[in-house]
């Protein structure tokens, strides 16, 4: 029995794992399509270029996943499937129809929630208990076909971003291992999505990083821990000089609030008093010379608590 053949878009630790699940399912991966790794960033995550060279397959990296030169090959080799497994473009209709049984997309939320870019670290800000893994039919609107199967995974609250990565890659391969024999004999499941108003969300950008502490200390927390190193990191200001805080624990106690955020030490630990009156203890900072000593820090601030900006 021939069998069935895939072309793979696909980046990040997700592309890489859902990539072995369809080599060890003896699918025919025909090619391999991924991109370039961006200078500007810190590439913490498994290369799928990498792997693919690694089974031997063919591997492309075009400008434009949807121009005409990829579009004309990926025709030619007439694939029963097409996937994206955290591919960083939306493929369009000339790309979706050259799969004759399906063009599926693997993306990291349980949709209809978190439709778009950046799904986990916008649901670790927005305080969510629990994100997932989706396995989706690829339509002409981004993350709105039908869903095949879908798994949860919780986010605790101290999780941060790269953690929660982690349990949602885990997610996304159970997910494509299990409904891989149903796709491969045409009995997978797949149910209409319904789109939910305001759970599409864009790109996020390093200045979106800034602290707001007029914000409750949770919101403060949720964001430190959304975009927290290998992400762009949140930043404040201290007396005026630039930190970057990577890491936070909301603490039981409450004070009295304030119309300013201020910096204090005690007991050998730095601590934000935010606006309103939530303590945040802070676990791990830097500035622009290197990390910050909290330690020596507190017994400064005992003294001297600092503004925060």
């Amino acid at each position: 029995m021939k069998a069935p053949r895939a072309v793979v878009f696909a980046y990040h630790d997700v592309g890489v794992r859902c990539l072995k699940v369809l080599l060890s399912a003896k699918v025919d991966v025909a090619l391999v399509v991924t991109v370039q790794d961006d200078p500007r960033e810190n590439r913490w995550f498994a290369s799928v270029a990498d792997t693919a060279r690694d089974y031997q397959l063919p591997v492309v990296m075009p400008e434009d996943a949807n121009g005409e030169r990829l579009v004309q090959r990926v025709a030619r080799l007439d694939p029963d499937f097409i996937f994206s497994f955290y591919y960083r473009s939306m493929l369009g209709a000339s790309i979706l129809g050259s799969a004759r049984r399906g063009a599926l997309n693997m993306h990291g939320s349980l949709l209809p929630k978190y439709r778009g870019r950046a799904p986990v670290n916008w649901a670790i800000l927005q305080g969510e208990a629990q994100t997932g893994a989706t396995l989706h039919y690829m339509v002409d609107r981004a993350d709105a076909g039908d869903i095949v199967d879908q798994l949860a995974v919780p986010i605790l609250q101290d999780d941060d971003a790269r953690e929660v990565f982690g349990k949602v890659t885990t997610a996304a391969e159970i997910v494509l291992a299990r409904s891989l024999p149903g796709l491969l004999d045409g009995t997978a499941p797949r149910r209409p999505q319904p789109i939910e108003p305001g759970q599409y969300f864009g790109r996020r950008r390093p200045e979106d990083g800034r602290i707001d502490w007029s914000q409750p200390a949770i919101r403060v927390h949720n964001l430190v821990r959304a975009v927290a190193p290998p992400f762009p990191g949140a930043f404040t200001e201290v007396d005026g000089r630039p930190w970057q805080i990577h890491r936070t624990r909301l603490e039981p106690r409450v004070i009295t609030p304030s119309d300013r955020a201020r910096l204090f030490g005690a007991q050998g630990g730095c601590y934000a008093a935010c606006r309103d009156g939530g303590v945040l203890r802070i676990l791990a900072a830097a500035t622009p010379d290197g990390p910050v000593d909290l330690e020596q820090v507190s017994r400064e601030l005992e003294e001297h608590p600092a503004a925060l900006a």
